[in-house]
């Protein structure tokens, strides 16, 4: 029975690295990394992005772009009206949009929307 417990996880892992991901999967950024004054939206909710945010402003940022592209451009959207909302002194400064053109795992070429939003306090 020990030996059927410890081959089982084995098992499950071939299987999980068997499977392709989704190409969009791929391109969205998973990670609520915050580097400098920078917010990378990713699949997480809302809200998690939104304290990432909060928290840029209160270490002493004056500034914070968030970033986000493909799937996750209504949610950084969003977090910038929350954030928006929630502080009158917050305003967003600018808004860019672009179109990124990344490879696929197949060496196909794909073009993603990005977006970055400018906020200021």
């Amino acid at each position: 029975m020990a030996e059927k417990a410890k081959k089982e996880p084995k098992e499950t892992k071939t299987e999980e690295t068997k499977k392709e991901p989704k190409v969009a999967e791929k391109l969205e950024k998973e990670e609520s990394e915050v580097s400098g004054n920078f917010v990378y939206i990713g699949k997480k909710g809302a809200m998690a992005y939104v304290l990432a945010v909060v928290t840029q402003f209160g270490l002493g940022a004056k500034e914070v772009i968030i970033k986000a592209r493909g799937k996750s451009i209504s949610r950084a959207v969003d977090v910038a009206e929350i954030v928006k909302n929630r502080d009158p002194a917050i305003k967003v400064v600018g808004i860019n949009t672009s179109t990124e053109e990344v490879q696929t795992q197949e060496g196909r070429p794909l073009k993603v929307s990005s977006i970055e939003i400018i906020i200021k306090k």
